[in-house]
């Protein structure tokens, strides 16, 4: 199979990643007050909690799938033969896991409060189990999964505004929210016939997958513990609201760091199979470049929007109830750097290589970190107090991995135009200053900061000619050029 263009694969889950962005933008703003900080908080408490078990039933498959389907995604039998052996040991542990859970549903005191709520959001065990998400990103099917996820997620924005009108309907929102995230892998399981088949192709071995798969597990398992963690011990240990404002603080992030770790996702199919082919020059190429991308888009986004937190807060949720947000919100933007490097060291570099053991042990010690602080530092600070405690992991994580693969990163680091990125921040900052000082409606004023910051900043790095900057505007202007001979021509 041919490979798809990484500049395409790139572009489409860009486009993918905006539509994260605009999606919550448009959405939790209209939510956020009608449900207010305790409706907010009992959904994110939900999913939090849901998505152990989902990580349970996932066993480390959405990661290892895409590196063993893209090493054989030449070979068609091989790759029916694989993926029917991975959907079925996802079936297997699934079917255990809703058992865990429904049990926990019905005996748990604290969970039969709200027991629609975790029965509609555990749907998503069952949903991810089938939509075979690691197979179409081993093949580079990034269009299709960009078009597929924003159709549903057009469709969930449209629900939102109908179906939600009250405070009690946080549990409508917990469905939708399932919904937009998961519904399309439905389509998934019937799209996959045009890559795989779904008859019988002999001999299976699941057992070969166990030892590898329980090794992402384990990796899994660690990520979604210092990652979900916060909002499952603020629950615990302070309230609903602290989780509620801690959501409020954290949706912003997630979606920024969809957009910084954008390249590397759409990379680790391709690095698997150069390092499958030995074709190493290539795989240090892409795994540099991607190192690059990180350090360029993280830092200004992180920068942006630590200085204008509260502003980001008001306009996501439409007045001053989320207000105590604002510092946990900068508190956490650092991780945009931070999980942006980790992201190609990790799963980009280190798991292409065979080195998951590195990764895991590296989101070990995230985990104990973030539990440790989490449990110093939330029953007096609340919600500030998870933000530090994932500043913290987020920055251990990235010691251990760095620490592991100096040697090979060493000159990739030493390659990056640290003096002109940090020259084009200078005069984008100052900008972004001045505005913040303007009288002028809170989107507005987001909006010309915006426009002034990023502007600056692009326009200096490109008269700088910062090397990853030329080549793709240059790139797109060549394209652009050719676009209009051949419309001449024609």
């Amino acid at each position: 199979m041919k490979g798809k263009s990484l500049k395409l694969n790139f572009v489409m889950n860009a486009i993918l990643t905006m539509s994260s962005i605009i999606f919550p933008l448009i959405t939790f703003r209209y939510v956020s007050n009608i449900l207010l900080p305790d409706g907010t908080g009992k959904v994110s408490f939900a999913i939090s909690l849901i998505t152990y078990f989902n990580m349970f039933a996932q066993l480390g498959i959405p990661i290892y799938g895409i590196r063993i389907c893209a090493m054989v995604r030449d070979n068609k039998e091989e790759l029916t033969r694989t993926a029917h052996e991975l959907l079925v040991l996802n079936f297997i542990v699934g079917a255990v896991s809703y058992f865990v859970l429904l049990l926990a549903i019905l005996f748990g005191p604290k969970l039969q409060e709200d027991r629609a709520l975790y029965i509609i959001v555990s749907s998503t065990i069952f949903l991810s189990a089938i939509g075979m998400e690691w197979l179409y990103k081993a093949l580079e099917q990034y269009t299709y999964i960009a078009i597929r996820s924003i159709i549903f997620k057009l469709i969930a924005m449209v629900g939102m505004f109908l179906l939600i009108h009250q405070k009690s309907d946080y549990v409508v929102y917990g469905g939708i929210t399932v919904f937009a995230s998961s519904a399309a892998n439905i389509i998934n399981l019937f799209h996959a016939r045009k890559y795989i088949g779904f008859h019988s192709v002999g001999y299976y071995s699941i057992h070969r997958h166990l030892k590898p798969v329980l090794i992402f597990f384990a990796m899994s398992c660690a990520t979604t513990i210092y990652t979900n963690l916060d909002n499952v011990m603020l629950g615990i240990m302070a309230t609903k609201t602290q989780v509620g404002y801690y959501d409020a603080a954290v949706k912003l992030k997630v979606v920024l760091v969809s957009l910084v770790t954008s390249l590397g996702t759409v990379l680790l199919p391709r690095a698997s199979y150069y390092v499958e082919m030995e074709m190493k020059g290539e795989f240090r190429r892409i795994s540099a470049k991607a190192l690059n991308f990180v350090m360029l888009v993280a830092l200004p986004l992180m920068i942006f929007f630590m200085l204008f937190a509260e502003q980001s807060i008001r306009f996501l949720t439409g007045g001053t109830l989320y207000e105590s947000a604002t510092l946990p919100m900068q508190i956490i933007m650092p991780t945009l750097l931070f999980i942006g490097i980790t992201n190609v060291l990790g799963i980009q570099i280190l798991v292409p290589l065979g080195r998951e053991k590195t990764v895991l042990v590296s989101e070990i010690v995230g985990a104990v970190t973030d539990l440790i602080l989490n449990a110093i530092l939330i029953p007096q600070y609340g919600a500030s107090g998870a933000a530090i405690g994932t500043l913290a992991a987020e920055f251990a994580v990235l010691v251990v991995q760095y620490i592991a693969l100096r040697s090979e990163v060493r000159g990739a680091f030493l390659d990056i135009h640290y003096f002109k990125i940090f020259a084009a921040l200078i005069p984008a900052v100052l900008s972004a200053v001045w505005v913040s000082h303007l009288q002028i409606g809170t989107f507005w004023l987001l909006v010309f900061a915006a426009i002034l910051f990023f502007g600056l900043y692009g326009i200096v790095l490109l008269l700088l000619k910062e090397p990853l900057v030329k080549e793709i505007v240059f790139g797109l202007l060549s394209k652009l050029k050719r676009k209009n001979k051949a419309d001449d021509v024609a």
